[in-house]
């Protein structure tokens, strides 16, 4: 019997032949990423534990992008926790506000996350990586700061479901984003709770880097242990097109044809509108056709799902010449340093502050509910953001919706969730 893309990278890692899912296992760390929420607790343990320096001070990467710039006096306590051990210990990938991003853009972006990788992260988007054809997935901070210490960690491997997408978009605004939100409506919040989702079909070929890092960001959310995708040449031009050249070899992985899999889950792109999920779970995922009309307070593009300049081109695209709603609030979030100066090189940025919008500097800011766009008790939200539990983006009573950029900025024109065609897009 064959492995799959996911059981192959664990294989390697673990130093041996053949890895079965349900079997533990010790694997090698290529990348330990912490951030100013999660990194000083894993410092604390760190230091608690008496160690006294880092495994590798190159494959440790600190990230302060939550709470960055520093909203408070407490979390400008939390970053400085981070560049004090950064400093103490010389980490060579420690990113100060200036040249940051959100962690999941950024590290790619420098050629740290390459295909057959094993990345950790303190971060439950770390499966973001998995889009470039690495075993990536998120740990705790104690679990990274055992790490940090030893370079290994444990796994229990998991089993595979492979998500076939077939046929061709329905049309051109259809994007990763989408095809998420479409699978995690289908198999729900727990449908792939640890495993890993095994993302593949012509559809997917067809779709570029941006789309698929959106697709596998929000794995965690069908409870997956990871997302991967068969690195192809798209793969390769992406790594190749980075200021940053990747510093160490890499390998490119595929799954054998007589790998085993726990399920199969094959869909049409024919089927596969435009998609909103609902408040309080991204599995209430619906066709944008249920959820036009509804009034919204405040519209978000950013996130580490869909940040990217991609992401910022379709929205300039729609909202260019146009003003937003009265009364709307539109914050626009570019994920890294480099895309916002491309976005700004390429006018995007004045097209939306043109339209009304403001513009951050790198942030995750409101997707977590923790500054530059905090919701009071009744707002509603639409975001570009992966997750819309109960008081994700502030208040209790609050909502949020989740959609791709397409709807985010039709709606922050409309005033009201619909999609790129009705404002002539």
């Amino acid at each position: 019997m064959g492995m799959t893309i996911t059981e192959k990278i664990l294989a390697a890692h673990a130093g041996v032949d053949k890895v079965v899912p349900g079997e533990i296992i010790n694997s090698t760390v290529d990348i330990a990423l912490g951030n100013d929420i999660t990194a000083p607790i894993a410092i604390r343990e760190f230091e608690k534990a008496g160690a006294k320096d880092v495994f590798d001070r190159r494959k440790i990467a600190l990230v302060p992008d939550h709470f960055a710039p520093n909203k408070d006096i407490a979390s400008a306590g939390q970053a400085k926790i981070m560049r004090t051990f950064a400093k103490s210990h010389d980490i060579e990938n420690y990113f100060e506000v200036g040249e940051m991003g959100i962690e999941h853009a950024l590290l790619p972006e420098r050629n740290l996350t390459l295909p057959g990788d094993v990345i950790i992260g303190a971060d439950s988007h770390t499966c973001t990586y998995g889009a470039l054809g690495a075993f990536a997935t998120g740990i705790g901070s104690t679990d990274l700061a055992a790490t940090m210490i030893t370079g290994k960690i444990w796994f229990k491997v998991p089993e595979s479901m492979k998500f076939v997408y077939k046929g061709k978009r329905k049309n051109k605004w259809i994007t990763g984003k989408d095809l998420i939100l479409y699978t995690i409506g289908k198999i729900g919040v727990s449908g792939a709770l640890y495993r890993a989702m095994e993302f593949t079909g012509p559809l997917l070929d067809e779709m570029d880097i941006d789309d698929r890092f959106a697709l596998a960001n929000m794995a965690v959310e069908a409870g997956a242990k990871n997302g991967v995708i068969k690195p192809d040449k798209k793969t390769v031009d992406f790594i190749n097109s980075q200021d940053i050249k990747p510093t160490r070899e890499y390998k490119l992985y595929e799954s054998d044809p007589d790998a085993r899999y726990h399920s199969v889950h094959e869909y049409d792109g024919a089927d596969i509108d435009l998609q909103v999920a609902f408040p309080h779970l991204p599995e209430n995922s619906k066709p944008l056709s249920e959820a036009k009309g509804i009034k919204l307070d405040q519209v978000v593009i950013g996130s580490c799902t869909n940040g990217r300049f991609k992401d910022l081109e379709i929205a300039a695209g729609l909202v260019k010449g146009r003003k937003v709603a009265k009364g709307m609030r539109f914050i626009v979030i570019p994920a890294t340093q480099k895309i916002y100066m491309k976005a700004l090189k390429a006018g995007l940025i004045e097209t939306f502050i043109d339209a009304g919008a403001v513009v951050s500097t790198p942030t995750c800011g409101p997707c977590l509910g923790g500054h530059m766009g905090i919701l009071a008790e009744g707002e509603r939200c639409l975001a570009t953001t992966n997750r819309n539990f109960v008081g994700r983006m502030g208040h209790p009573k609050s909502e949020v919706y989740l959609a791709s950029p397409a709807v985010a900025a039709a709606s922050a024109i409309a005033g009201e969730i619909t999609g790129p065609d009705v404002i002539g897009g």
